[in-house]
């Protein structure tokens, strides 16, 4: 019987898949059933080839070689996946399998990923795609009912390519010449340097911002307070006008001239897309965008509670409204009595603007999918991300929002004095937000003609402040504005800068860049500095995945760049300063080491001769022993009565137990060898183990 081939993105994905296909038959590198084998990448299993693998001589980095630019682009498995590529290519060759099923993520990189590992397999038989925006089983089931032909999707494919081989030109090359030309390691790129652009614009801003002092008045008449206005001026920058307007209001009355009421509807919020709620979750948790991704990530995939994470659309398309009942059953567990209320209702959306499907590309809006969820098994951060998600999508099935604002306009002295108040008439979706609203209690009735005696008159100083630094949400904010990078890689962008301690997180988890950030910077040509330019690019990318763009041309684009920046970085004469040097010489080479940090947040000396390369911790080591009070890796330190673990963040510390090591079948094996190698003449097979593993213990 002929079989299809299906090829998951993850294990933890294929694993789903052939649960509710009922492949049952287990293999190392894949799942059977009768009509399906579901095999898996791991993330990418293909990649760009490296200079190197052009021409050996590549490998030493050097300003003459530069630029890089292969005539045609290749690839190359990735050496650390290569089994399970090797296993996939095998599978392959089966004559029973007739067809090839991409069950990759349902976007760009998805089908980068599946497209290179079938182009590196010579798949030559017909191939279909799984197109689904959640992972339950009722929705795998429908997406293997309604499979698409696979050539509907070359045009993101190449979008895909264009992307990558974008990166690689202008990223590796740049980076490359200004770390060979200035002797440290910096990385540039066409939406990370515009990012880091952006965020030292705004700390240059704070930095030269000088603060200047206004006046602002005000007056009070019993619970009424009225703000001094002069059409649209509110405040005074003249300390003397402003005295002057204080002694000609004192003592006066002021009659109402004008009183405007206007009814306002707030229409309820639109569901997240992934920037949205990254933004969403910074303000309220202080999840950075990649802890945010993370966390979704498992909710989709692992407890399936959450529609695909990366999507970029807010809208939801006209096939979910007959799914809106079964989605409010689902989370009923959460919200008892407010679904229970919706579902007597009709499970009515009252936000139908929500359903639109001109405004929907690759996915809709995220929301919780029709599996109800085990609250017991999500983490305090799945079920904070989980509830906002809910939330939003509750909002949908609720009224809008009345208010209604007040404006009065009183004249006293010959000046002009406002009141403002603005009181809700019904919260709608707001209940349920728990955001917050205007007052609720009515307000006194002012009518025209009326006055009211001024009981008191201030005079308030104030100062100018400067604009603020970055949080992680204004600076998503500001990335999908300028068009920098997709949902899927921002919060990759961010990480990045932070791993290259070209940005830093300063106070209130504010993103503040560093002195290395800021000379790196005055290296690269404006070109790839300005956001204006790379959103471009980006847009390019996107017309090219709708099948309107030019790929041969967007890459032609890309190279003539790559050598114009190249070009700038050759002839360029910028002083650069190496940081965090210290005066601890190389013990290698002698020259000076300087201080970085690794992924852990552990310091580490690191060799300014780069084709030295010797590095080594000043930090203590990082243990897999965990704390027993925050379950972070605990130090490893020697002490006079031997070694001792360290929490470096409670300070607890705990003696190291020596436990016996035990034997893996490896080492058995090793020892074995060793024992047969051993002169005949000796004394018993126990004796030569023993003898062995004491000689083990000694190397």
């Amino acid at each position: 019987m002929n079989k299809a081939l299906v090829l998951a993105e993850k294990p933890s994905v294929a694993r789903d898949i052939a649960r509710v296909l009922n492949c049952q038959k287990a293999n190392r590198n894949y799942l059977e059933g009768d009509r399906y084998v579901i095999t898996w990448a791991l993330g990418h299993l293909i990649e760009l080839k490296m200079p190197e693998d052009y021409r050996p001589d590549y490998k030493t980095w050097r300003l003459e070689d530069l630029p890089i630019i292969p005539d045609v682009m290749e690839t190359k498995p990735i050496k650390q996946t290569r089994s399970q590529f090797q296993a996939i290519r095998q599978l392959a060759k089966r004559s029973d399998l007739n067809e090839l099923i991409i069950a990759t993520d349902a976007g760009r990189e998805g089908e980068l990923v599946a497209r290179w590992i079938i182009k590196h397999i010579s798949w030559r038989k017909p191939i279909k795609r799984l197109w689904i925006s959640s992972q339950t089983d009722r929705a795998v089931r429908e997406g293997f009912s309604h499979l698409k032909d696979a050539a509907a999707f070359d045009s993101l494919y190449q979008s895909a390519v264009c992307r990558s081989e974008a990166d690689w030109l202008i990223g590796l090359n740049v980076s490359r010449a200004l770390t060979v030309k200035y002797n440290d390691s910096l990385s540039a790129g066409r939406v990370q340097t515009p990012t880091l652009a952006m965020i030292l614009n705004r700390g240059q801003q704070i930095a030269a911002f000088q603060p200047q002092p206004y006046w602002t008045i005000s007056a009070q008449s019993g619970r009424w307070k009225m703000n001094w206005k002069n059409g649209k001026q509110t405040r005074l920058s003249d300390p003397r006008a402003a005295e002057r307007i204080i002694t000609s209001l004192r003592g006066q009355q002021a009659q109402v001239i004008n009183v405007s009421l206007k009814q306002k509807s707030e229409a309820q919020p639109l569901p997240y897309d992934l920037t949205e709620l990254q933004r969403e979750a910074n303000r309220k948790f202080g999840f950075s965008a990649k802890k945010t991704l993370n966390t979704l990530q498992a909710l989709y995939e692992r407890h399936k509670i959450v529609t695909y994470p990366r999507t970029d659309s807010r809208y939801l398309t006209s096939d979910i409204k007959a799914t809106m009942t079964e989605r409010l059953k689902a989370v009923e567990p959460l919200f008892g009595s407010t679904v229970r209320r919706l579902l007597h209702q009709g499970s009515q959306v009252r936000a139908s603007h929500v359903f639109n499907d001109k405004k929907v590309t690759d996915h809709h809006a995220l929301i919780p999918t029709e599996e109800a969820p085990a609250l017991a098994n999500l983490s305090s951060d799945e079920y904070a991300l989980y509830e906002i998600i809910v939330r939003r999508f509750l909002a949908l099935f609720y009224p809008n929002c009345l208010t209604e604002q007040r404006h009065v306009e009183l004249l006293a002295g010959g000046e002009q004095l406002t009141i403002s108040e603005t009181i809700t008439k019904a919260p709608g979706f707001r209940a349920l937000l728990s955001e917050e609203a205007p007052p609720s209690s009515p307000i006194v009735e002012l009518s025209r003609g009326e006055t009211l005696n001024l009981d008191r008159v201030n005079l308030q100083q104030k100062m100018t402040e400067p604009p603020a630094l970055f949080s992680e949400a204004d600076l998503l904010t500001k990335m999908e504005n300028f068009g920098l990078g997709t949902p899927a890689t921002r919060a990759d962008i961010i990480e990045k800068l932070l791993q290259s301690e070209l940005i830093a997180r300063v106070s209130g988890g504010k993103l503040q860049a560093t002195e290395k950030g800021r000379q790196l910077i005055g290296l690269v040509h404006p070109d790839l500095k300005t956001p204006q330019l790379t959103a471009r690019w980006e847009e390019k990318l996107e017309q090219i995945a709708e099948g309107s763009g030019n790929p041969q041309q967007f890459i032609a684009k890309i190279k003539e760049q790559t050598t114009s920046l190249i070009n700038e970085i050759r002839s360029a004469d910028h002083a650069y300063q190496i940081q965090n040097l210290t005066q601890s010489l190389c013990p290698e080479c002698g020259s000076r080491m300087k201080e970085v940090r690794d992924r852990q947040g552990a310091r580490v000396l690191v060799c300014v001769n780069r084709s030295c390369g010797y590095r080594k911790h000043k930090d203590p080591k990082l243990s897999n022993h965990r704390c027993q009070n925050c379950h972070k890796k605990m130090e490893i330190h020697q002490g006079k009565s031997g070694p001792y673990f360290q929490c470096r963040t409670c300070g607890i510390v705990e003696k190291v137990e020596k436990t016996a090591k035990r034997v893996t079948k490896h080492e058995t094996r090793h020892l074995m060898k060793k024992i047969n190698q051993e002169e005949p003449f000796q004394n018993s097979l126990a004796d030569l183990f023993k003898s062995a593993l004491q000689k083990d213990k000694d190397e």
